[in-house]
Protein backbone atom coordinates (compact mmCIF):
# COMPACT_ATOMS: atom_id res chain seq x y z
CA UNK A 1 0.00 0.00 0.00
CA UNK A 2 2.50 2.63 1.23
CA UNK A 3 4.60 1.12 -2.26
CA UNK A 4 1.54 1.94 -4.43
CA UNK A 5 1.18 5.91 -2.71
CA UNK A 6 5.21 6.56 -3.32
CA UNK A 7 4.94 5.47 -6.84
CA UNK A 8 1.82 6.69 -7.31
CA UNK A 9 3.35 10.41 -6.29
CA UNK A 10 6.09 9.59 -8.39
CA UNK A 11 3.84 9.74 -11.23
CA UNK A 12 2.46 13.18 -9.80
CA UNK A 13 5.75 15.16 -9.79
CA UNK A 14 6.54 13.32 -13.50
CA UNK A 15 3.02 15.01 -14.96
CA UNK A 16 3.60 18.24 -12.90
CA UNK A 17 7.36 18.42 -14.38
CA UNK A 18 5.91 17.71 -17.71
CA UNK A 19 2.90 20.81 -17.68
CA UNK A 20 5.79 22.90 -16.33
CA UNK A 21 8.40 22.33 -19.89
CA UNK A 22 5.57 22.43 -21.70
CA UNK A 23 4.53 25.58 -20.76
CA UNK A 24 8.49 26.39 -20.74
CA UNK A 25 8.34 25.73 -24.20
CA UNK A 26 5.20 27.72 -24.89
CA UNK A 27 7.17 30.61 -23.24
CA UNK A 28 10.16 30.09 -25.28
CA UNK A 29 7.90 29.74 -28.39
CA UNK A 30 6.25 32.98 -27.66
CA UNK A 31 9.62 34.84 -27.15
CA UNK A 32 10.74 33.33 -30.48
CA UNK A 33 7.88 34.24 -32.68
CA UNK A 34 8.16 37.91 -30.93
CA UNK A 35 11.81 38.06 -31.99
CA UNK A 36 10.95 36.78 -35.42
CA UNK A 37 8.54 39.37 -35.65
CA UNK A 38 11.00 41.91 -34.68
CA UNK A 39 13.54 40.97 -36.79
CA UNK A 40 10.77 40.85 -39.71
CA UNK A 41 9.69 44.29 -39.23
CA UNK A 42 13.22 45.69 -39.03
CA UNK A 43 14.26 43.83 -42.23
CA UNK A 44 10.51 45.47 -43.90
CA UNK A 45 11.28 48.91 -42.73
CA UNK A 46 14.82 48.62 -44.40
CA UNK A 47 13.84 46.86 -47.36
CA UNK A 48 10.65 49.22 -47.89
CA UNK A 49 12.99 52.14 -47.92
CA UNK A 50 14.85 50.60 -50.36
CA UNK A 51 11.52 50.15 -52.38
CA UNK A 52 11.94 46.47 -52.18
CA UNK A 53 9.69 45.79 -49.18
CA UNK A 54 6.11 44.91 -50.30
CA UNK A 55 5.92 40.98 -49.79
CA UNK A 56 7.32 41.59 -45.91
CA UNK A 57 4.94 44.57 -45.30
CA UNK A 58 2.15 42.67 -46.46
CA UNK A 59 3.24 39.39 -44.30
CA UNK A 60 3.58 41.93 -40.89
CA UNK A 61 0.54 43.75 -41.57
CA UNK A 62 -1.51 40.13 -42.51
CA UNK A 63 -0.02 39.10 -38.47
CA UNK A 64 -1.00 42.25 -37.15
CA UNK A 65 -4.70 42.05 -38.44
CA UNK A 66 -5.67 38.93 -37.21
CA UNK A 67 -3.55 38.44 -33.46
CA UNK A 68 -2.89 42.33 -33.30
CA UNK A 69 -5.72 44.63 -34.22
CA UNK A 70 -4.50 47.09 -31.54
CA UNK A 71 -1.36 47.89 -33.04
CA UNK A 72 -2.85 48.47 -36.52
CA UNK A 73 -4.84 51.29 -35.65
CA UNK A 74 -1.60 53.47 -34.84
CA UNK A 75 -0.58 56.00 -37.18
CA UNK A 76 2.30 55.74 -39.37
CA UNK A 77 3.99 57.91 -37.20
CA UNK A 78 3.40 56.50 -34.10
CA UNK A 79 4.43 53.16 -35.07
CA UNK A 80 8.05 54.84 -35.51
CA UNK A 81 7.36 56.09 -31.92
CA UNK A 82 10.56 56.08 -29.88
CA UNK A 83 9.87 52.63 -28.16
CA UNK A 84 10.35 49.24 -29.44
CA UNK A 85 8.38 46.57 -30.95
CA UNK A 86 7.67 44.73 -28.07
CA UNK A 87 6.09 47.74 -26.29
CA UNK A 88 3.68 48.15 -28.96
CA UNK A 89 3.37 44.28 -29.41
CA UNK A 90 2.32 43.98 -26.03
CA UNK A 91 1.68 47.22 -23.80
CA UNK A 92 -0.20 48.77 -26.65
CA UNK A 93 -3.15 46.21 -26.80
CA UNK A 94 -3.73 47.02 -23.15
CA UNK A 95 -5.23 50.64 -22.81
CA UNK A 96 -4.62 50.92 -19.36
CA UNK A 97 -1.05 50.02 -19.86
CA UNK A 98 -1.13 52.55 -22.98
CA UNK A 99 -2.22 55.52 -20.48
CA UNK A 100 0.17 54.63 -18.00
CA UNK A 101 2.52 54.91 -20.78
CA UNK A 102 1.59 57.98 -21.86
CA UNK A 103 2.34 59.83 -18.34
CA UNK A 104 5.33 61.51 -17.21
CA UNK A 105 7.58 59.70 -14.37
CA UNK A 106 6.30 61.54 -11.75
CA UNK A 107 2.76 59.76 -12.18
CA UNK A 108 2.25 56.30 -10.23
CA UNK A 109 1.92 53.83 -12.87
CA UNK A 110 1.30 51.21 -10.47
CA UNK A 111 -1.53 52.60 -9.44
CA UNK A 112 -3.20 51.74 -13.18
CA UNK A 113 -5.32 49.32 -11.92
CA UNK A 114 -9.13 50.69 -12.37
CA UNK A 115 -10.61 50.71 -15.96
CA UNK A 116 -9.38 53.12 -18.55
CA UNK A 117 -12.13 55.65 -18.15
CA UNK A 118 -11.68 55.81 -14.18
CA UNK A 119 -7.89 56.41 -14.43
CA UNK A 120 -8.45 58.90 -17.29
CA UNK A 121 -10.31 60.90 -14.60
CA UNK A 122 -8.25 60.43 -12.09
CA UNK A 123 -5.34 61.99 -14.38
CA UNK A 124 -7.44 64.70 -15.79
CA UNK A 125 -8.37 65.79 -12.42
CA UNK A 126 -5.16 65.68 -10.59
CA UNK A 127 -3.73 68.97 -11.37
CA UNK A 128 -4.62 71.14 -14.53
CA UNK A 129 -1.80 73.33 -13.00
CA UNK A 130 0.47 70.45 -13.79
CA UNK A 131 2.38 71.46 -16.75
CA UNK A 132 5.07 69.80 -19.16
CA UNK A 133 6.56 72.27 -21.86
CA UNK A 134 9.43 69.90 -23.90
CA UNK A 135 12.51 71.02 -24.08
CA UNK A 136 12.93 73.70 -27.26
CA UNK A 137 9.07 74.09 -26.64
CA UNK A 138 8.17 76.95 -29.15
CA UNK A 139 6.22 78.67 -26.07
CA UNK A 140 8.44 78.50 -22.89
CA UNK A 141 11.29 78.51 -25.13
CA UNK A 142 10.51 81.80 -26.19
CA UNK A 143 8.75 82.90 -23.20
CA UNK A 144 11.87 82.94 -21.04
CA UNK A 145 12.14 86.88 -22.24
CA UNK A 146 9.35 87.72 -20.07
CA UNK A 147 10.95 86.32 -16.86
CA UNK A 148 13.13 89.51 -16.43
CA UNK A 149 10.74 92.31 -17.13
CA UNK A 150 7.30 93.22 -17.52
CA UNK A 151 5.26 90.89 -20.00
CA UNK A 152 3.53 93.95 -21.50
CA UNK A 153 6.46 95.84 -22.13
CA UNK A 154 7.70 92.56 -23.91
CA UNK A 155 4.39 91.90 -25.64
CA UNK A 156 4.27 95.57 -27.12
CA UNK A 157 8.18 94.84 -27.67
CA UNK A 158 7.52 92.27 -30.08
CA UNK A 159 5.13 94.28 -31.87
CA UNK A 160 7.45 97.58 -32.11
CA UNK A 161 5.67 99.54 -29.88
CA UNK A 162 7.63 99.76 -26.26
CA UNK A 163 9.29 102.91 -27.71
CA UNK A 164 5.84 104.44 -27.97
CA UNK A 165 4.87 102.87 -24.92
CA UNK A 166 7.49 103.55 -22.87
CA UNK A 167 7.66 107.43 -24.07
CA UNK A 168 4.15 108.05 -23.29
CA UNK A 169 3.79 106.22 -20.03
CA UNK A 170 6.81 108.26 -19.05
CA UNK A 171 5.67 111.49 -20.00
CA UNK A 172 2.21 110.26 -18.06
CA UNK A 173 3.73 109.68 -15.12
CA UNK A 174 5.81 113.50 -15.02
CA UNK A 175 2.56 115.15 -15.76
CA UNK A 176 1.10 113.43 -13.05
CA UNK A 177 3.22 113.92 -10.62
CA UNK A 178 3.83 116.94 -10.68
CA UNK A 179 -0.06 118.16 -10.58
CA UNK A 180 -0.16 115.42 -7.53
CA UNK A 181 2.73 114.17 -5.79
CA UNK A 182 0.94 111.86 -3.63
CA UNK A 183 -1.37 110.39 -6.93
CA UNK A 184 0.22 106.73 -6.74
CA UNK A 185 -0.84 106.51 -3.35
CA UNK A 186 -4.61 106.97 -4.58
CA UNK A 187 -6.32 104.08 -5.56
CA UNK A 188 -6.64 103.65 -9.53
CA UNK A 189 -9.69 103.34 -11.55
CA UNK A 190 -9.53 101.09 -14.35
CA UNK A 191 -10.48 102.29 -17.54
CA UNK A 192 -12.22 100.25 -20.64
CA UNK A 193 -9.44 100.47 -24.06
CA UNK A 194 -11.59 101.58 -26.58
CA UNK A 195 -9.63 100.86 -29.34
CA UNK A 196 -7.41 98.45 -30.34
CA UNK A 197 -3.74 98.80 -29.56
CA UNK A 198 -2.53 96.73 -31.84
CA UNK A 199 -3.84 94.64 -34.59
CA UNK A 200 -2.92 91.29 -35.98
CA UNK A 201 -1.08 91.06 -39.80
CA UNK A 202 -3.12 87.64 -39.82
CA UNK A 203 -1.58 86.84 -43.50
CA UNK A 204 1.62 86.99 -41.89
CA UNK A 205 0.21 84.18 -39.60
CA UNK A 206 -1.41 81.57 -41.62
CA UNK A 207 1.65 79.03 -40.92
CA UNK A 208 1.12 76.40 -38.23
CA UNK A 209 4.52 76.83 -36.54
CA UNK A 210 4.30 80.50 -36.50
CA UNK A 211 0.40 80.64 -35.10
CA UNK A 212 1.90 78.40 -32.67
CA UNK A 213 4.51 80.80 -31.82
CA UNK A 214 2.67 83.69 -31.25
CA UNK A 215 -0.44 82.20 -29.44
CA UNK A 216 0.57 78.67 -28.01
CA UNK A 217 2.16 76.35 -25.42
CA UNK A 218 1.26 72.61 -25.89
CA UNK A 219 2.24 70.02 -23.26
CA UNK A 220 4.01 67.32 -23.83
CA UNK A 221 1.21 64.86 -23.57
CA UNK A 222 -0.40 65.98 -26.57
CA UNK A 223 -0.56 67.29 -29.61
CA UNK A 224 -2.07 70.03 -31.95
CA UNK A 225 -1.65 69.95 -35.44
CA UNK A 226 -3.02 71.71 -38.37
CA UNK A 227 -6.35 70.33 -38.65
CA UNK A 228 -6.70 71.76 -35.01
CA UNK A 229 -4.62 74.77 -34.67
CA UNK A 230 -5.91 76.85 -38.52
CA UNK A 231 -5.89 80.30 -38.67
CA UNK A 232 -8.99 80.62 -40.74
CA UNK A 233 -11.30 78.29 -38.93
CA UNK A 234 -10.15 79.85 -35.72
CA UNK A 235 -11.21 83.54 -36.56
CA UNK A 236 -14.54 82.46 -38.77
CA UNK A 237 -16.47 80.83 -36.02
CA UNK A 238 -19.01 83.43 -35.05
CA UNK A 239 -18.57 82.75 -30.97
CA UNK A 240 -21.17 86.00 -30.60
CA UNK A 241 -23.94 85.61 -28.20
CA UNK A 242 -27.27 84.48 -29.51
CA UNK A 243 -29.71 84.77 -26.88
CA UNK A 244 -31.17 87.92 -24.54
CA UNK A 245 -30.18 88.28 -21.21
CA UNK A 246 -34.57 87.52 -20.46
CA UNK A 247 -33.00 83.98 -19.59
CA UNK A 248 -29.72 82.94 -18.62
CA UNK A 249 -26.72 83.28 -20.55
CA UNK A 250 -23.38 82.50 -18.74
CA UNK A 251 -22.51 80.35 -16.21
CA UNK A 252 -19.78 80.94 -13.96
CA UNK A 253 -18.72 78.00 -11.55
CA UNK A 254 -15.23 76.49 -10.00
CA UNK A 255 -13.94 73.10 -10.71
CA UNK A 256 -11.23 73.82 -7.89
CA UNK A 257 -13.41 76.33 -5.28
CA UNK A 258 -10.65 75.98 -2.34
CA UNK A 259 -7.66 77.76 -4.54
CA UNK A 260 -6.99 80.57 -2.63
CA UNK A 261 -4.54 83.46 -2.98
CA UNK A 262 -1.45 84.95 -1.19
CA UNK A 263 -2.93 87.23 1.26
CA UNK A 264 -6.62 85.31 1.66
CA UNK A 265 -8.14 85.50 4.53
CA UNK A 266 -8.99 81.41 5.94
CA UNK A 267 -12.67 80.90 5.75
CA UNK A 268 -13.19 84.44 3.50
CA UNK A 269 -14.15 82.55 0.54
CA UNK A 270 -14.70 86.39 -1.06
CA UNK A 271 -11.08 86.83 -0.78
CA UNK A 272 -10.48 83.34 -2.71
CA UNK A 273 -11.35 82.34 -6.51
CA UNK A 274 -15.16 81.98 -5.86
CA UNK A 275 -14.60 86.17 -5.04
CA UNK A 276 -13.37 86.63 -7.99
CA UNK A 277 -16.10 84.56 -9.86
CA UNK A 278 -18.75 86.87 -7.98
CA UNK A 279 -16.95 90.16 -9.18
CA UNK A 280 -16.79 88.62 -12.80
CA UNK A 281 -20.25 87.56 -12.48
CA UNK A 282 -21.16 90.98 -11.09
CA UNK A 283 -19.58 92.73 -13.75
CA UNK A 284 -21.14 90.82 -16.64
CA UNK A 285 -24.20 91.49 -14.89
CA UNK A 286 -24.26 94.93 -14.15
CA UNK A 287 -21.97 96.90 -16.65
CA UNK A 288 -22.27 94.54 -19.88
CA UNK A 289 -25.80 93.44 -19.15
CA UNK A 290 -25.66 89.38 -19.48
CA UNK A 291 -27.76 87.47 -17.01
CA UNK A 292 -25.62 85.29 -15.24
CA UNK A 293 -25.66 82.19 -12.82
CA UNK A 294 -22.62 81.86 -10.58
CA UNK A 295 -22.62 78.68 -9.17
CA UNK A 296 -20.39 78.43 -5.64
CA UNK A 297 -20.45 74.29 -5.14
CA UNK A 298 -17.86 72.56 -3.90
CA UNK A 299 -16.18 69.72 -5.92
CA UNK A 300 -12.91 69.78 -3.93
CA UNK A 301 -13.15 69.89 -0.75
CA UNK A 302 -12.50 66.10 -0.03
CA UNK A 303 -9.98 65.59 -2.86
CA UNK A 304 -8.89 67.72 -5.86
CA UNK A 305 -8.35 64.02 -8.02
CA UNK A 306 -12.09 63.90 -8.90
CA UNK A 307 -13.35 66.99 -9.07
CA UNK A 308 -13.79 67.19 -12.61
CA UNK A 309 -16.23 63.93 -12.56
CA UNK A 310 -17.56 65.33 -9.54
CA UNK A 311 -18.66 68.80 -11.00
CA UNK A 312 -20.03 67.49 -14.45
CA UNK A 313 -23.73 66.20 -13.06
CA UNK A 314 -24.17 69.49 -11.49
CA UNK A 315 -23.16 71.06 -14.43
CA UNK A 316 -25.02 69.03 -16.40
CA UNK A 317 -28.51 69.38 -14.12
CA UNK A 318 -27.94 73.09 -14.53
CA UNK A 319 -27.72 73.01 -18.31
CA UNK A 320 -30.61 71.11 -18.29
CA UNK A 321 -33.09 73.31 -16.49
CA UNK A 322 -31.16 76.43 -18.06
CA UNK A 323 -31.03 75.43 -21.93
CA UNK A 324 -30.39 79.17 -23.05
CA UNK A 325 -27.11 79.49 -21.04
CA UNK A 326 -24.42 79.54 -24.37
CA UNK A 327 -21.12 80.18 -22.31
CA UNK A 328 -19.80 78.25 -19.32
CA UNK A 329 -16.48 79.59 -17.99
CA UNK A 330 -14.68 77.34 -15.11
CA UNK A 331 -12.70 79.90 -13.29
CA UNK A 332 -9.24 78.91 -11.82
CA UNK A 333 -6.07 79.74 -10.27
CA UNK A 334 -2.70 78.39 -12.12
CA UNK A 335 0.00 77.20 -9.16
CA UNK A 336 3.76 78.86 -10.28
CA UNK A 337 6.97 78.70 -8.94
CA UNK A 338 7.21 80.97 -5.61
CA UNK A 339 10.14 83.04 -8.05
CA UNK A 340 8.09 83.76 -11.04
CA UNK A 341 4.89 86.41 -9.71
CA UNK A 342 2.07 86.80 -12.57
CA UNK A 343 1.69 90.04 -12.45
CA UNK A 344 2.21 93.84 -14.82
CA UNK A 345 1.66 97.60 -14.09
CA UNK A 346 -1.55 98.06 -15.98
CA UNK A 347 -3.19 101.34 -15.87
CA UNK A 348 -1.19 102.63 -12.76
CA UNK A 349 -3.19 98.98 -10.85
CA UNK A 350 -1.12 95.87 -10.00
CA UNK A 351 -2.71 93.69 -12.21
CA UNK A 352 -2.68 89.66 -12.21
CA UNK A 353 -2.26 87.91 -15.84
CA UNK A 354 -4.37 85.07 -17.12
CA UNK A 355 -4.29 82.18 -18.90
CA UNK A 356 -7.38 80.74 -21.41
CA UNK A 357 -6.83 77.11 -20.83
CA UNK A 358 -7.85 74.26 -23.74
CA UNK A 359 -7.74 70.44 -23.79
CA UNK A 360 -7.81 68.48 -26.83
CA UNK A 361 -9.40 64.94 -25.90
CA UNK A 362 -5.91 63.57 -27.71
CA UNK A 363 -2.42 62.51 -26.11
CA UNK A 364 0.67 62.98 -27.92
CA UNK A 365 0.98 59.00 -28.48
CA UNK A 366 -2.19 57.31 -28.91
CA UNK A 367 -4.48 60.12 -30.92
CA UNK A 368 -7.88 60.88 -29.50
CA UNK A 369 -9.27 59.88 -26.55
CA UNK A 370 -12.75 58.20 -27.20
CA UNK A 371 -14.06 57.87 -23.90
CA UNK A 372 -13.72 61.92 -23.55
CA UNK A 373 -15.25 62.84 -26.80
CA UNK A 374 -15.46 66.65 -27.12
CA UNK A 375 -17.77 67.40 -30.26
CA UNK A 376 -17.39 70.83 -29.21
CA UNK A 377 -13.75 70.87 -29.38
CA UNK A 378 -13.26 73.43 -32.63
CA UNK A 379 -15.48 75.93 -30.99
CA UNK A 380 -13.55 75.74 -27.84
CA UNK A 381 -10.50 76.29 -30.07
CA UNK A 382 -12.14 79.46 -31.70
CA UNK A 383 -13.78 81.01 -28.53
CA UNK A 384 -10.46 80.95 -26.35
CA UNK A 385 -8.41 82.31 -29.72
CA UNK A 386 -10.51 84.97 -30.13
CA UNK A 387 -10.60 85.65 -26.37
CA UNK A 388 -6.54 85.65 -26.93
CA UNK A 389 -6.54 87.75 -30.09
CA UNK A 390 -8.95 90.41 -27.75
CA UNK A 391 -6.62 90.72 -24.86
CA UNK A 392 -3.62 91.14 -26.93
CA UNK A 393 -4.63 93.48 -29.36
CA UNK A 394 -6.51 95.50 -26.75
CA UNK A 395 -4.42 94.76 -23.83
CA UNK A 396 -1.68 93.69 -24.68
CA UNK A 397 0.41 91.57 -21.60
CA UNK A 398 -2.45 90.88 -19.78
CA UNK A 399 -2.94 87.24 -20.87
CA UNK A 400 -0.64 84.78 -21.40
CA UNK A 401 -0.49 82.08 -24.20
CA UNK A 402 -3.41 79.84 -24.59
CA UNK A 403 -2.32 76.33 -22.76
CA UNK A 404 -3.13 73.24 -24.72
CA UNK A 405 -3.31 69.40 -22.36
CA UNK A 406 -4.41 66.47 -23.11
CA UNK A 407 -7.68 65.96 -21.52
CA UNK A 408 -11.12 67.22 -21.71
CA UNK A 409 -12.10 69.14 -18.25
CA UNK A 410 -15.41 69.51 -19.17
CA UNK A 411 -15.17 71.98 -21.94
CA UNK A 412 -17.47 69.29 -23.94
CA UNK A 413 -20.72 70.93 -22.28
CA UNK A 414 -21.18 74.21 -24.47
CA UNK A 415 -19.20 74.89 -27.53
CA UNK A 416 -18.51 78.59 -25.64
CA UNK A 417 -17.33 76.50 -23.09
CA UNK A 418 -13.85 78.38 -21.38
CA UNK A 419 -11.14 77.32 -18.51
CA UNK A 420 -9.53 80.21 -17.24
CA UNK A 421 -6.57 80.45 -14.82
CA UNK A 422 -6.91 83.75 -13.27
CA UNK A 423 -3.14 85.02 -11.44
CA UNK A 424 -1.21 82.14 -9.06
CA UNK A 425 -0.93 81.26 -5.61
CA UNK A 426 1.93 83.78 -4.58
CA UNK A 427 -0.57 86.80 -6.50
CA UNK A 428 -2.45 89.15 -3.77
CA UNK A 429 -6.31 89.43 -3.76
CA UNK A 430 -5.64 92.51 -5.06
CA UNK A 431 -3.87 91.98 -8.12
CA UNK A 432 -6.59 88.94 -8.80
CA UNK A 433 -9.43 91.50 -8.66
CA UNK A 434 -7.72 94.24 -10.28
CA UNK A 435 -7.37 91.98 -13.48
CA UNK A 436 -11.32 90.55 -13.36
CA UNK A 437 -12.13 94.48 -14.99
CA UNK A 438 -9.97 93.68 -18.18
CA UNK A 439 -11.11 89.94 -18.59
CA UNK A 440 -15.29 91.40 -18.01
CA UNK A 441 -14.34 93.46 -20.90
CA UNK A 442 -12.60 90.88 -23.15
CA UNK A 443 -15.37 88.52 -22.84
CA UNK A 444 -17.94 91.02 -23.72
CA UNK A 445 -16.06 92.13 -26.83
CA UNK A 446 -15.87 88.73 -28.21
CA UNK A 447 -19.46 87.88 -26.95
CA UNK A 448 -20.55 90.89 -28.88
CA UNK A 449 -17.99 91.24 -32.00
CA UNK A 450 -18.16 91.87 -35.14
CA UNK A 451 -17.85 88.68 -37.34
CA UNK A 452 -14.36 88.10 -37.55
CA UNK A 453 -12.38 87.91 -40.84
CA UNK A 454 -8.79 86.62 -41.82
CA UNK A 455 -8.12 89.44 -44.25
Amino acid sequence: MKKGRLFGKWNDEVHIGRGILRILLLVLCIMAGIAFLQELYRSAKTQEEEGEGRLQTWLEQSVQNVWLPGLTVLHPEQRNADYDLLDRLVLENVPVFLYSMEQPEEYDKDAMKESDYAQLLLLEGTDENRKDISEGSLEYGEDAIHLDKSLEEAFLEENGLAGENRAASEEGEEMQEEINPTSQQMESVFHEVEEPVYRYQWQNLQDYTELVKAFYAIDSTTAAGTELLNTEDLLSKDMRMKGSNDEPQILIYHTHSQEAFKDSIPGDESTTIVGAGEKLAQLLREKYGYNVIHNTQHFDEESRDYAYSNSLPVLEQILAENPSIEVVIDLHRDAMPEDRRLVVDFQGRPTAQFMFFNGLSRTARSGEIESLENPYLEDNLAFSFQMQTASNEYYPGIARRIYLKAYRYNLHLRPKSLLIELGAQNNTVEEIMNAIDPLAHIIHLVLVGEEPNVD
